[in-house]
């Protein structure tokens, strides 16, 4: 399941991608993938909680440079091909 958690830092991610992300989380730690009634408050109150400080952290971590352009696969061909 967290296999399927993409990174979020450097893409500019949304409110809804981080709490998806703090969902799955939640998801993996409780092995629930709904939490039953008596377990629902809980469950909710920590993907808002894991969200909110995965905000923070991203909020705080250095932006990511973009990687340096690489040349297209013809462009690999056609000099390896001199």
């Amino acid at each position: 399941m967290c296999r399927s958690i993409k990174t979020l830092r450097g893409t500019g991610p949304t409110e809804e991608e981080i709490r998806a992300a703090a969902l799955q989380f939640v998801r993996k730690v409780s092995g629930y993938r709904a939490p039953s009634k008596a377990n629902a408050a809980a469950f909710e109150s920590a993907v808002e909680q894991i969200a909110e400080v995965s905000a923070r952290l991203l909020d705080a971590l250095p932006d990511i440079p973009p990687p340096p352009p690489r040349p297209s696969s013809r462009q690999r061909y056609a000099e390896r091909a001199r």
